[in-house]
């Protein structure tokens, strides 16, 4: 008899300890599952929180770099003009540096940016790539320089009213003062005036800084 009451107090024990441990990992799995929702609802909202002008922002300042990157390339290897050479590699490294940010800038914020240039900026890359000597620097001084620079500034100053996001309005900020010493440059090459080197001291400062 003693045996017996021996027995089914170590079965309730075990039964008991059993209970509590099952309970204890179901516990731990919920808590687990909802530090995972959670961490996921956060990523989410930090994606979701970016308005449409936000994200065209991202997508603006990605693609001029990207073009004026592809340019600034072919501008090394079919210009004859040293100035142009000079300003063309002044892109290269200027938007160079700046599209590495807005990709960081866009993996942050969970936005897939294109990997190639939409068919405005092939176009003009093709129409220059038809060309050589002083028509090419001519045209790329227009093209990839001033009437580029323009549009780009237009768009972010723009974007810098419409940010609602810091971290794009920082970005966006960040970019304007460069883009608008590249269009003085530009402007200084495409007006053939002697002092167009000069500036790129300018501009580099400028870069040097972004």
């Amino acid at each position: 008899m003693q045996n017996t009451k021996i027995i089914k107090r170590l079965l309730a024990v075990s039964v008991a300890a059993a209970m509590f441990g099952s309970v204890g990992a179901q516990a731990q799995t919920a808590a687990s599952t909802q530090m995972g929702a959670s961490t996921t609802a956060a990523t989410a909202s930090g994606t979701a929180k970016l308005t449409a002008a936000d994200r065209k922002a991202i997508m603006d300042m990605a693609m001029s770099n990207m073009a004026e990157v592809e340019m600034g390339k072919m501008a090394q290897s079919k210009g004859q003009n040293a100035d142009v050479k000079a300003f063309a590699q002044k892109m290269v490294d200027d938007h160079g540096k700046a599209l590495t940010e807005v990709q960081t800038l866009a993996q942050s914020k969970g936005v897939t940016l294109p990997t190639e240039l939409d068919a405005k900026h092939k176009a003009m890359g093709a129409k220059l790539e038809k060309m050589s000597g002083d028509a090419f620097d001519k045209a790329y001084t227009k093209q990839g320089g001033v009437g580029a620079h323009k549009e780009t500034l237009a768009k972010l100053q723009k974007a810098s009213k419409a940010a609602k996001d810091t971290d794009v309005k920082g970005q966006v900020d960040k970019m304007i003062p460069v883009v608008q010493e590249h269009l003085k440059h530009a402007e200084q090459l495409a007006s053939g005036k002697a002092g167009s080197t000069g500036s790129s001291g300018a501009a580099g400062h400028t870069g040097s800084s972004h």
